[in-house]
């Protein structure tokens, strides 16, 4: 069976066959789109000229390509990132080399035909987000080349594309594309591995936004109230349903998987990382220009455990437990060797030594005494007692 590829292999490859260096830099900015990725816009049912929206994910190194079709954006490639910089975690201020995360807006002012990293378009950097929690900064790019210092560099022959894309989209009337960067796949597993990171409380923002995505595919409506990123309901009553279900599903995933002994994860880098296409691509001698700080790609995507894992002991099905306990199982308790049932055994020779336990006070006392207090005459300390009077001691002692 042949191997698969991963998606964002396959358009690193179709990159390297189609663009690459060969590219004239006359015209570059109008460059078309390749017709294989025309040709899944079509099989999708959308076109070049629908709007775009573009997903970053910076443990994956990935960006995902989205359109919109008939029932909502689908998504189009995967392209692989070359190289980004800084922790997993949100832009703080100018010159933390951190790649930003959060909900970006691009319109045409922000697309660069004449960068000096082939072609570029800022991202929007800092938001009304990050501008409400202090953030500094400016011109947050995905560019070419492979250096970063807080930017998605792409290789020029992958930005090309990316660019040609984002063109077509607002040439074709959308007035800003979305761009969306996650620190990770917005996953319920990858939440819980790392529900102790500091950063837990802005992911599970970003996760909101996510959650509504997946579940609508329509382009979020982002805003910013006390702090925190907001989404507005859509406008369809069963895909606001679908959100809430969505959701749901997510954060009982979540508390199951932190129940059931999950570990809790820290995801270190000395400065960023890069997609494992890449990484090949380049060690096999392939160029991809400047590479910036690439002895801290040997430590990218450390984890480091927080809280150890543990695996809860699942309970036995009661179908399970019947059948181990049923007359038939080697198992059971009965057919063990040695072991017999109460109700089996036999009677205890010495239990007739022990005889009932009295329901009366008269039926403790020794038959020969009972006798005598009931039929014959005589003395107690002394006293004479006639016959039959034992009887009436003896009832009067049990009336007490």
């Amino acid at each position: 069976m042949p191997f698969p590829i991963p998606r964002s292999f396959a358009a690193g490859l179709a990159l390297l066959t189609v663009c690459g260096p060969v590219a004239a830099l006359a015209g570059k900015a109008d460059a078309p789109i390749l017709a294989a990725t025309l040709a899944v816009m079509a099989q999708k049912g959308t076109t070049a000229g629908a709007p775009v929206l573009f997903r970053a994910y910076k443990k994956e190194s990935e960006i995902e390509v989205w359109k919109k079709g008939p029932a909502g954006f689908v998504h189009i490639k995967t392209f692989p990132i070359c190289r980004w910089s800084g922790q997993l975690g949100p832009k703080r201020k100018n010159g933390d080399r951190q790649t930003p995360e959060g909900f970006y807006s691009v319109p045409r002012r922000q697309m660069n035909p004449n960068s000096h990293y082939y072609l570029s378009f800022d991202v929007g950097y800092p938001n009304a987000y990050d501008r409400a929690h202090g953030g500094t900064g400016s011109a947050v790019m995905v560019h070419g080349i492979c250096s970063s210092m807080g930017c998605f560099a792409m290789t020029d022959g992958t930005v090309g594309e990316i660019y040609a894309i984002a063109r077509e989209a607002l040439n074709g009337g959308q007035a800003a594309f979305q761009f969306q960067s996650y620190p990770f796949r917005m996953s319920a597993e990858n939440m819980a591995r790392h529900r102790t990171d500091p950063n837990i409380g802005f992911w599970r923002e970003l996760k909101a936004g996510s959650d509504r995505f997946e579940a609508t595919r329509e382009e979020l409506q982002v805003s910013v109230v006390a702090g925190r990123y907001a989404f507005a309901p859509s406008r369809d009553p069963a895909r606001e349903a679908a959100v809430a279900t969505y959701r749901a599903i997510e954060e009982a995933r979540m508390a199951a998987l932190a129940d059931a002994g999950e570990p809790a994860v820290r995801t270190t880098y000395s400065d960023g990382g890069q997609h494992a296409f890449w990484a090949a691509y380049t060690a096999r001698g392939g160029a991809v220009g400047d590479i910036s700080r690439p002895e801290a790609l040997a430590f990218a995507g450390q984890e480091v455990v927080v809280v150890p894992g543990h695996r809860a002991p699942r309970p036995v099905p009661e179908t399970v437990w019947a059948t181990w306990g049923g007359p038939n199982s080697g198992l059971a308790l009965r057919q063990m060797a040695g072991f017999v049932p109460v109700y089996e055994r036999a009677p205890d020779p010495f239990g007739a030594l022990a005889g009932r336990l009295p329901a009366r006070y008269g039926d403790g006392l020794p038959s020969l005494l009972a006798a005598a207090l009931a039929e014959s005459p005589g003395t107690a300390a002394g006293h004479p007692i006639r016959a039959g009077a034992g009887a009436g001691l003896i009832a009067s002692a049990e009336r007490l």
